[in-house]
């Protein structure tokens, strides 16, 4: 065997060396490429990256290849628009630029810009993208912001009440912004990739569908549905459906919702004031008629109808003895005169027509009424109803007119004071309804100005304390740290006032849902509540078992008796035998009086003129902790139940609140759901 001929493994090691050799350099050019490169899976994993990206981000290989998702290297805000550009990758192969923040080890942000491609393998199955990274400069911690653009679009639709969102052909969610991710109790980056069926309820699916195809097909869809909202209550809402038509294709479509839940309810209210209005007009008009009908009776005693006969040309033909009763006028005066001379000229156009287009329109139509002013002999006028009717003989000749005349003049001056009386009913119900709706869109801008405008500073200012106090440390002196704590109390003692506030105005504009309620389980379970958030405290319970069942809005009183026994425990807390009561007794004036007693602080009776009023405290917040609107949202709880409040006290001798509510006559075989108690007693 000729041991000097070169093995195959001796031929290959060149060719290897030299493909390390380009390997080793594709991998330095890749590493020291001038932009930052990335490749990722369809789950946004990172399969591969640069070490000048590495470097951006001030973070290790180890860490991020097959570790870490792109969602994980951007900042909150830019991980939906990530998630999308990949998505949209997988989709079609290709997308636009994207501008987003990744987030550098030290948490500062890097603004940069993908452009990525989607790499296929030789059988068309998606294996990882191709991006390039280009940065656009740092961010400093704290100074978080989407991308330009995609934060701008952002920021305004999540600020519009309308409710948006798009999805594509595929009826897969492409975005939605907060007002609509909020109504399926979602974030809008959670809602990105959601299927329409698994977002819709299954019973909306049917109504619904055959609209989106309708839209799908290049047909724009507006309508007005009812839907449930998570509480349980009915919306109403204007929905629109509109086509995403690009290049002559539909792509996908937008949806838009406006919640029309108050303007219907402003519709009802009027609805149900117009049908108030009419109740009202219909009493009038039946004492109206029977007003009439005693008039009638009246007429037909005094003989106050009368009738007299013209022929085709007006003239009076014959003159009768209740027409010369009603008129005044004699015989000789009036035959052969026209009946015009019977009729104020002065109508001031309360007749529908002259009298010679009345005379022929009776001809032609064989009878024609009508009303208005007649004279008298002596020159006084009263109001008439008169029936011309035409006498034809049976051949059908015209023979002359019969004209009955009945004095209406009573009958209209109280259609007159009808009339009047539903102007000013209508006026005033108009002026009640603007009023309403005015107060509720007042209501309304207020609600939305606390919970928007005012809350925002003080979760700055906790928000930057809490910093400030991790930052310090015990590195600050005392007094330092004393005003950081005193500023987080503020803070807090604010935002609960804000609270209370919002629910004091919540309060004036729920309805109440009446039903039978018991209040001795609805008392155990507040009482037990109370014991879990003041463990350590030894207080005495006496509740009376025999407490009965009303009739009620539960949850709202649930509310009430918690803030009444709240401030009996806070105002018992210097006590060590504290004593805490509960009863009722029949009102001798209808209904119950409930009340609430403690041996706690008490206060000076004389003194608490304002005791129901939002923020009224009768003692220092440094002696006893709150904000001053227990008692109001309890007395306002108690006034939408037809009831009242008031208390009984002195300094140190403890405190009774006394309350009633309507008597109200119940089965006494009626249970109170379970599931409502669990509601309360959670």
């Amino acid at each position: 065997m000729d041991t000097s001929a070169p093995t195959t493994e001796q031929q290959l090691a060149p060719i290897a060396d030299e493909l390390l050799a380009a390997l080793n350099a594709a991998r330095s050019l890749y590493d020291n490429a001038p932009c930052g490169l990335l490749a990722l899976d369809a789950n946004l994993r990172c399969v591969n990256i640069n070490q000048t990206l590495l470097d951006w981000l001030g973070t290790d290989r180890n860490e991020v290849v097959m570790f870490r998702k792109l969602t994980d290297l951007t900042a909150p805000a830019s991980r939906s628009a990530a998630s999308m550009h990949v998505e949209q990758l997988l989709i079609s192969g290709r997308t636009e630029p994207l501008t987003l923040m990744l987030r550098r080890a030290n948490g500062d942000l890097l603004q940069a810009r993908l452009t990525s491609t989607a790499v296929f393998d030789a059988e068309g199955q998606f294996l990882h993208t191709s991006t390039m990274v280009a940065d656009l400069g740092n961010v400093p911690a704290g100074h978080v912001t989407d991308a330009p653009q995609d934060a701008i679009l952002r920021s305004i639709t999540n600020r519009i009440p309308a409710r948006l969102a798009y999805y594509d052909k595929n009826l897969v969610c492409r975005f939605a912004n907060q007002a609509h991710a909020q109504r399926y109790g979602k974030a809008p980056e959670e809602m990105v990739g959601s299927h329409l069926s698994d977002v819709v309820r299954p019973e909306v699916l049917p109504e619904i569908m055959p609209r989106v195809a309708a839209t799908l097909s290049g047909k724009a869809q507006n309508f007005e549905a009812e839907r449930m909202g998570a509480d349980g209550a009915k919306n109403y809402f204007d929905i629109h459906y509109i086509p995403d038509v690009q290049a002559g294709e539909v792509e996908g479509l937008f949806i838009e919702l406006h919640d029309i839940t108050e303007r219907r309810r402003t519709e009802e209210f009027v609805l149900h004031a117009n049908q108030d209005l009419e109740d009202r007009v219909r009493e009038r008009s039946e004492e109206l008629f029977a007003s009439e009908q005693r008039y009638r009776l009246m007429v037909d005693a005094i003989q106050d109808y009368c009738i007299y006969f013209v022929d085709d040309t007006g003239a009076v033909t014959e003159w009768t003895e209740s027409a010369q009763r009603l008129h005044g006028h004699q015989r000789s005066q009036i035959v052969g005169q026209s009946y015009e001379t019977l009729m104020c000229s002065d109508n001031a156009g309360e007749d529908e027509v002259d009298p010679g287009q009345v005379l022929r329109l009776a001809k032609d139509h064989g009878q024609w009424e009508s009303r208005g002013w007649r004279l008298r002999e002596d020159g006084s006028r009263f109001w008439a109803h008169t029936v011309l009717t035409a006498l034809r003989n049976e051949a059908g000749e015209l023979q002359g007119l019969s004209s009955i005349t009945r004095d209406m003049t009573a009958a209209k001056s109280l259609e007159d004071v009808m009339n009047d009386l539903n102007r000013e009913l209508e006026k005033r119900v108009a002026e009640r309804t603007q009023q309403l709706v005015a107060a509720n869109k007042d209501l309304d801008v207020f609600s939305h100005m606390v919970s928007h405008d005012l809350r925002a500073p003080l979760r700055h200012i906790a928000s930057f304390v809490s910093l400030l106090q991790e930052q310090t440390g015990e590195s600050t002196d005392n007094l330092a740290r004393q005003y950081q704590t005193s500023i987080a109390k503020a803070a807090k003692r604010m935002s609960l006032m804000i609270e209370g506030l919002l629910e004091y105005a919540r309060l004036g504009r729920v309805a109440l849902d009446s039903q039978p309620v018991p209040l001795a389980p609805l008392l155990q379970g507040v009482v037990a509540h109370l014991k879990q958030e003041h463990p350590d405290r030894s207080i005495e319970w006496t509740i009376d078992p025999e407490l009965p069942m009303v009739r009620g809005d539960a949850m709202l009183l649930a509310q009430a008796w918690g803030n009444l026994l709240d401030n009996a425990v806070k105002y018992t807390a210097k006590r060590n035998d504290a004593v805490i009561k509960v009863g009722w007794k029949v009102n001798p004036m209808g209904g119950r009086t409930f009340f609430v007693s403690d041996n706690g602080a008490g206060f000076d009776l004389e003194k608490a003129h304002n005791l129901f009023v939002m923020f009224q405290r009768q003692h220092h917040s440094m002696d006893f902790e709150g904000t001053g609107t227990g008692l109001a949202l309890a007395q306002r709880i108690i006034d939408r139940h037809g009831g009242r409040i008031w208390s009984e006290t002195a300094p140190g001798a403890g405190c009774t609140f006394y309350f009633t509510l309507p008597l109200e006559q119940l089965d006494p075989d009626l249970a109170f759901p379970e599931s409502s108690m669990a509601e309360l007693t959670v």
